[in-house]
């Protein structure tokens, strides 16, 4: 066995050295180095000590667009392998759904259902459980919807008329682990942005991304214009609800699309909430909202305006993408 260290051996605490140089001292990396750090870490080619430093380094410094794209050029080879087809008339609507419900119920399955019975195929992927939240994955389990495990799954879903959804664990258990650090070092690291972003297929989608912090916006916004290419579909940026891709039931966000570097401003930001908008479940829990979810399916509530809102502008594009 040589005794020459690895790439991420000797690599990796150059790099730390130019990252972790706090906000305004350290340096960005450029996108292939950004892939190659990445990689390593989902390998975990380097040391707890120095995947403790790099997570602190970016966390403190913030992530680049071109950092972004070079993270996810690594993620690519480890995610599961989705269908390469959908249904005839539309692309594949990527809904990420890592924060859940908090204070107010969380409506984000209800997208998904909503888009599944305009035949729109739906993919929802996220964490299973997060302690104090109420996740999508809980409700679409009161709803009767089990997790996908594999591709064939996935298209057996949406060939059923219904939104296919995946845990993170399933979908990159790589990905999971760096996720699930969170839990040691009390902070939120890289891939808590790099998973709203994920494009797993290898066709056209329309990804929806939220953003919370003011600052993310000019981020992702430099991300999806100089970074998305044709092949990889669209993007839909808007303020999150909660840290979810669905509108807001009382006060609908501007939504950005992003197709070919080229943005779209559809609707803006309401400045009164709606009267009456605010008719939500009685409770946070997993089954008052999906019993609530039902009754907007069969027609007993009204589906809140924003959500069809929302729901038409991503039956719009979807069907745009497939023609593309």
């Amino acid at each position: 066995m040589s005794d020459k260290p690895s790439i991420a051996e000797w690599h990796v605490p150059s790099v730390i050295k130019e990252i972790g140089r706090g906000k305004f001292g350290a340096k960005p990396m450029d996108r292939a180095t950004a892939a190659k750090l990445y990689e390593a870490m989902l390998k975990r080619e380097v040391s707890d000590l120095q995947l403790g430093a790099i997570l602190l380094a970016m966390r403190i410094k913030g992530e680049t667009p071109e950092e972004i794209a070079g993270f996810l050029d690594a993620c690519r080879s480890h995610c599961l392998t989705l269908p390469s087809t959908t249904p005839q008339g539309y692309a594949p609507v990527l809904i990420p759904s890592y924060n859940g419900a908090r204070k107010k119920p969380n409506l984000t399955p209800l997208l998904a259902m909503l888009l599944a019975r305009e035949s729109v195929p739906v993919f929802l992927h996220g964490v299973v459980r997060d302690a104090g939240r109420v996740t999508s994955a809980e409700i679409f389990q009161q709803l009767g919807i089990a997790e996908c495990t594999d591709a064939d799954q996935v298209s057996a879903r949406w060939l059923s008329g219904l939104p296919a959804w995946m845990s993170l664990a399933t979908l990159s258990p790589a990905m999971s682990g760096l996720l699930n650090i969170r839990a040691e070092l009390g902070l939120r690291n890289s891939t808590h942005t790099l998973v709203k972003l994920l494009q797993p297929f290898s066709m056209p989608v329309l990804r929806l991304t939220s953003y919370t912090h003011r600052e993310y916006l000019a981020t992702l916004s430099d991300f999806a214009q100089n970074f998305v290419n044709k092949q990889e579909g669209a993007l839909f940026l808007m303020r999150a609800t909660e840290g979810e891709t669905v509108a807001n039931t009382a006060r609908m966000q501007q939504v950005n699309a992003w197709y070919e570097g080229q943005l779209h401003i559809l609707g803006e930001t309401q400045e009164i909430a709606l009267e009456g908008a605010e008719v939500l479940p009685d409770a946070l829990d997993a089954p008052s909202t999906a019993k609530w979810i039902r009754e907007v399916l069969c027609g007993e509530r009204a589906v809140p305006a924003n959500i069809q809102a929302q729901v038409e502008l991503c039956c719009e594009w979807s069907r745009r993408l497939s023609c593309s």
